[in-house]
């Protein structure tokens, strides 16, 4: 397949002064220059990115994600190496950072379309499309300055997004607007996918870029460290960053007044063993590790449990379940048994939490505090959260 994008040996070098000569009578009388050091944000990447595909760059904040894209798009001209770009290109990066505040939405159209490449002639062409998806006619001809936040980014969204490019860039500006925005802008992009324009995305929403591409670049300290299908890549920084997570110390945050202290969370899986990846569809065991050092009365027990992008799935507890003892102390562990778990593949945190029967005495709250993985199994789905765990009927299946 052709390369839409090219990347060969890419190094990008800043300076981070430590102090500036403000001036020249400065510059003399240090008789020095100013002191400074060398970042590479950018180390000998090499990438391509293929004609048609979705590509999304993922990685830490300071890993050189938004340098690369700049790059790419022009922006900043790499030190070392070459960046071949096949046909007309359009970037999402700064939404609206070529309009002029005192000039109406319609003078910007034409200003903003202007510098990313469209002629006059075709500006007037794509101009009704151009407002149509913005929505914003009623103010066309008011300046920008007195637009709305939402107003101002939906129309550099739309000017950007009708160029017609064969690449589009785009960097952390995949959920601008309203909700109706939004379902909007994913349309828009599906229908540049199928017309098979390439598109390469920044992102940290890691659900996004699941749905939306269909490889993924994983940047560490400016280079590159892993490139392939996308949740095969996904799925390989999430463990990294778990296992950064556990070598500091710990996950999540933890509060409570400590009579009680939530000590661990296992995972048992369908043999009975401490597991830290289980899979769809198999039973499993959450156990919850407590020590009270003095007597609680009518203790409450809680188990949350989260996608890795914060999606709240389910907080079972004790109280809800009319298991509530009229105390405990000591040393012990409590069972949630799920005899057939139901979360499609992915990783997952757990909350697990110990208070008055009230909930409003927390003697020992981790939030987000351990995590687990889930691999592929039976019934088999990719997307979502949760399996139905239905089963496909129909003549028409019937071979």
């Amino acid at each position: 397949m052709t390369s839409a994008v090219s990347v060969e040996g890419v190094s990008k070098r800043f300076r981070l002064y430590h102090e500036r000569n403000q001036s020249l009578k400065a510059s003399l009388v240090r008789g020095r220059r100013a002191r400074y050091e060398e970042l590479w944000a950018l180390r000998d990447v090499t990438l391509e990115v293929r004609e048609g595909t979705t590509l999304g760059l993922i990685g830490r904040n300071g890993s050189g994600k938004s340098t690369l894209l700049k790059a790419m798009a022009r922006i900043l001209r790499p030190d070392e190496g070459k960046i071949t770009v096949a046909g007309r290109l359009s970037a999402l990066l700064e939404l609206g950072a070529g309009f002029h505040p005192e000039l109406s939405g319609r003078e910007n159209i034409f200003l903003n379309g202007s510098i990313l490449g469209l002629g006059r002639r075709e500006l007037k062409r794509k101009f009704d499309d151009i407002v149509a998806f913005a929505g914003v006619e009623p103010f066309l001809d008011t300046p920008v300055k007195d637009y709305s936040s939402g107003m101002y980014v939906r129309l550099g969204f739309s000017v950007a997004i009708n160029v017609d490019p064969a690449v589009l860039l785009v960097d952390e500006v995949l959920a601008v607007g309203d909700e109706s925005f939004q379902r909007k802008c994913k349309e828009k992009f599906a229908d540049l996918q199928a017309e098979g324009r390439t598109v390469v995305i920044v992102s940290h929403d890691l659900d996004a870029v699941r749905d939306l591409c269909h490889d993924a670049a994983l940047l560490e300290g400016g280079r590159l460290a892993r490139t392939g299908a996308v949740g095969e890549v996904v799925d390989h920084y999430l463990g990294r960053v778990h296992l950064d997570r556990v070598d500091e110390g710990g996950l999540g945050a933890r509060w409570g007044t400590g009579e009680g202290r939530v000590e661990r969370v296992e995972v048992l899986d369908a043999t009975g063993d401490v597991a830290t990846v289980v899979r769809t569809g198999e039973p499993v065991v959450f156990r919850l590790h407590f020590h009270a050092s003095e007597p609680m009365a009518r203790p409450v027990f809680s188990l949350g449990v989260y996608s890795v992008e914060g999606i709240h799935v389910s907080e079972p507890t004790t109280r809800d379940a009319g298991l509530v003892p009229d105390k405990v102390e000591g040393r012990g562990h409590v069972d949630l048994r799920v005899d057939r778990l139901l979360l499609v593949p992915g990783t997952y945190d757990l909350s697990a939490s110990l208070t008055d029967h009230t909930g409003a005495h927390p003697y020992d709250v981790r939030h987000r505090a351990f995590r687990f993985e889930v691999v592929p199994g039976t019934p088999f789905e990719r997307q979502g959260v949760v399996s139905l765990g239905g089963r496909w009927e129909g003549e028409a299946l019937e071979s």
